[in-house]
Formats: C-alpha cells, sequence, structure tokens
C-alpha cells in the first residue's frame, strides 16, 4: 500500500506533537539538565519536522501520484500477517507493559515478530531475551528511563 506523502506526513506530524504533549508530563530528574523527555522529545520533533516535509512534497506531487495505491504484498498473506503482529504488538505493549513489565512483554513482543518473520522458535525466544535484556540495560540503566517491572518487581536490579 503506498499512501501520498501528504497523509503520511499528516500522520507523522500528529503523531510527533502528540508525543511532545505526552512527554512534557514526564518527570524531571532533580540535579540533572536531561531527563526521560529529551529523546523522545528530540524524536517527536524529528517526526514533525519530516511529517510537514512530506505534507509539502506530497501536496505538490498529488496530481501524480494517488492518495491511496495497492501494493503487490498486500495480496500476500505472510506479508499483511506481518504488518498485523507489528500493530498488534505496539497494542499489546500499550496495554500489556505496565502489569508484566517490559522485560516479559519486550520478549514476547520479538519473538512473535521473528516468529513471523519466519525465525525459528527457540531462536527466536533466545535473540527476544538477549534483545530484550539490552534494551532494558540501555534505558533502565544508562539512560535511568523508569521501565516498568511489572511482574517482575520484586526481581528488580
Amino acid at each position: 500500500m503506498k499512501l501520498n506523502d501528504a497523509i503520511f506526513g499528516l500522520v507523522l506530524a500528529l503523531l510527533g506533537a502528540v508525543v511532545l504533549f505526552t512527554v512534557q508530563s514526564f518527570p524531571k530528574i532533580p540535579g540533572q539538565q536531561v531527563g526521560p523527555a529529551l529523546f523522545p522529545g528530540l524524536i517527536a520533533a524529528g517526526l514533525c519536522v519530516g511529517g510537514v516535509v512530506l505534507m509539502v512534497r506530497g501536496w505538490h506531487a498529488r496530481a501524480a501520484a494517488p492518495w491511496v495505491r495497492f501494493e503487490g504484498w498486500t495480496q500476500s498473506p505472510r506479508h499483511v500477517l506481518g504488518l498485523a503482529v507489528l500493530v498488534a504488538s505496539v497494542l499489546f505493549y500499550m496495554l500489556a507493559a505496565d502489569k508484566l513489565g517490559f522485560l516479559l512483554t519486550a520478549t514476547l513482543i520479538l519473538t512473535a515478530m521473528f516468529y513471523v518473520l519466519r525465525v525459528p522458535l527457540g531462536r527466536s525466544l533466545l535473540i527476544a531475551i538477549i534483545a530484550s535484556l539490552l534494551i532494558h540495560f540501555a534505558f533502565y540503566k544508562l539512560l535511568r528511563v523508569p521501565l516498568p517491572w511489572g511482574l517482575l518487581v520484586n526481581h528488580a536490579w
């Protein structure tokens, strides 16, 4: 599926604006000028700028490019399943991360995504566990982003 750049740019700009609004409520870390809102805020600002650029470009090309065009991959069940798993993963994270915790939620999501990409289940699980631990270490320990522990709260390090 190919969307006109103006539509995609509008979605990106709106997403960036929502993220910018949301990160304003992130807690400040006493004694530090850089808090957990820095990286999401920078990414959101980039989304807004990129979205506006795409909207302008799509608006100028609207005569030559249709608003929506379906590509060949939309006829492939495997690719449609991959897209469905991606969207479901985002929703699952939003709903389950606080209760299950980042590590369990990320491991489940990554395992599902690797499995859809035809990585054998055992290898998918191993890679998902390692990747989740690395991501958790980077955000929780290095960047001091408060990720949810969920069910593992008694084993937090």
